[in-house]
């Protein structure tokens, strides 16, 4: 793999923080659902799906800014 250039290292970043908040927000969003007294489980099943795909993006950035090293 090619060296990140400065730019796109910071644009990665920004991503990276980015999914990191949605992520938190969806959780929030999804204990806020559950806690309710109406909860919707088709509504609770999409949001869990979308966190796991942020979850997935983000160790997918995680894994292009910080590539394991191999000792």
């Amino acid at each position: 793999m090619l060296p990140l250039t400065k730019i796109q290292k910071a644009r990665l970043g920004l991503e990276l923080a980015t999914k990191r908040q949605e992520h938190a927000d969806l959780k929030e969003s999804i204990n806020l659902v559950i806690n309710s007294h109406c909860t919707d489980k088709m509504l609770v099943q999409r949001m869990k799906k979308r966190k796991l795909a942020v979850k997935d993006k983000i160790i997918e950035i995680e894994k292009i800014i910080l590539p394991e090293i191999i000792a």
